[in-house]
């Protein structure tokens, strides 16, 4: 059937096709544009029919598979650019500027959203017969929270089973779980699963600095303790400084930065708050500083950037 045909150029069909199936999918259950939960719990479809301005936002740790057009995220000033046949896969929480680059009516962006949870990738770890990781913790590489990939075969098919339980609602309670664990494996067999595998291994830098991103998202409005969050997670002031810029690209204080702006632009548009108000309540005891820093982020001073969101979403707020 495939005689004369390189084995490669035979793998490139089969992805499409299994791209083409995706595609359809993700019309089917998600036929507006905007970020769609399903009836699978972690489970999102996201579909545009042009393309986006960039739109700040704090990525949770998950796995988007493109079925058609082509998206970009900004980590600081790197910027990371997939689409069809290809994957990004966030591991800690991450605030990112994401940017549709290729829609159109006709052939609208179209993305499967899995969430990715570090609990459930140490359990499978447990599972014999797992091949081990090859570096003791604490001796890894660094490396960045996030990374592009391309999307083989078994993933492919992985992501197909799930959203295909989307037409057998019944089936989901007992094989949604194996399929998620089956992208999972899957992911930590590709040629990155050695970033997602050091988050899950227990004593890791990584899943320290994991620890630390969670103890400056909980307490954002907070003054920042930078020898507190050492203590709490066992690391030395300036290391927890050097580690936590390798996977975030940013200092912590760089980060709960983000943080506060994302969180005041939410609250004022989904809150309809002044901007002394939203300032206030992410930390900000200055407003001048808040208005000078939310500028140098979102391009604009709070009012006129929430005025022409308002403008272009209605009564919306950003999310996804």
């Amino acid at each position: 059937m495939h005689a004369g045909v390189p084995a490669a150029e035979r793998l490139d069909r089969e992805v499409e096709r299994r791209l083409e199936e995706l595609a359809a999918l993700i019309e089917r259950f998600a036929p507006g544009d905007g970020m769609h939960a399903t009836v699978v719990d972690g489970v999102s479809l996201i579909r545009a029919a042009q393309p986006s301005d960039p739109i700040p936002t704090v990525y949770k740790p998950m796995l988007c598979v493109i079925a058609q057009g082509r998206k970009q995220v900004m980590l600081a000033d790197e910027v990371y650019i997939y689409g069809p046949g290809r994957h990004l896969v966030v591991t800690v929480d991450l605030p990112l500027v994401g940017e549709v680059l290729v829609a159109s009516r006709e052939r609208p962006y179209l993305c499967l959203a899995v969430d990715v949870q570090p609990s459930d990738v140490s359990a499978l770890l447990t599972e014999p017969g797992l091949p081990r990781p090859s570096a003791a913790p604490g001796s890894e590489p660094e490396a960045r929270g996030l990374f592009v990939s391309r999307t083989e075969l078994p993933l492919m098919d992985a992501a197909l089973r799930l959203i295909r339980l989307l037409e057998a609602p019944q089936d989901i309670p007992i094989l949604a779980p194996l399929a998620v664990r089956e992208i999972l494996y899957r992911l930590l067999q590709s040629e990155q699963g050695g970033q997602l595998l050091r988050i899950a291994l227990a004593g890791s830098q990584a899943q320290r600095i994991a620890k630390a991103i969670s103890l400056v998202k909980s307490n954002y409005t907070q003054p920042l303790r930078i020898e507190a969050i050492a203590r709490e997670v066992h690391m030395s002031p300036s290391a927890l400084h050097h580690q936590f810029k390798a996977v975030t690209a940013m200092s912590p204080l760089q980060y709960q930065k983000q943080l506060r702006l994302q969180e005041a632009r939410r609250l004022m548009l989904g809150e309809v708050v002044d901007a002394a108000t939203a300032g206030y309540r992410v930390g900000y005891e200055s407003p001048s500083q808040f208005s000078r820093e939310y500028s140098r982020l979102f391009g604009a001073p709070p009012s006129r950037d929430v005025a022409r969101l308002r403008s272009r979403m209605g009564s919306k707020s950003l999310v996804g």
